[in-house]
């Protein structure tokens, strides 16, 4: 796994590592990079046409290799939604991130596997 960011703020100190093997497995590639707003705002233009700013996107390059862009602007926006921590609504959005680069898609079986993920790492 490997860590960057565009921010003026680091990323928060979590066990992205070890969130990554539980779901990806040992051999993943992953890349996290940290944006502002209107860098991922660009990114959804560009690739999936869409306007809005998004809490976080996943980009698979190949089966054992992808990016996730998260953007902490907007965490620090939703997190109070979701009752969690801005630090534990970013390890939940790369949570989310991971489970659609492994090919899941929104609906009640994601949900679950995040709940899962989310209990196993203590995420609050």
């Amino acid at each position: 796994v490997t860590i960057e960011h565009t921010t003026k703020a680091k990323p928060p100190r979590l066990p992205y590592q070890e969130i990554t093997e539980a779901i990806a497995g040992k051999s993943y590639q992953l890349s996290i990079i940290f944006v502002g707003e209107m860098r991922a705002q660009s990114l959804n233009e560009d690739y999936r046409s869409k306007s809005y700013v998004p809490n976080v996107l996943s980009f698979p390059l190949d089966d054992t290799t992808g990016e996730i862009y998260i953007c902490p602007a907007v965490a620090k926006k939703e997190a109070k939604n979701f009752d969690l921590s801005v630090k534990g609504y970013i390890a939940f959005l790369l949570i989310h991130g991971l489970l659609h680069l492994k090919g899941h898609d929104h609906g009640a079986t994601m949900e679950k596997l995040e709940r899962k993920y989310v209990r196993a790492f203590g995420i609050t």
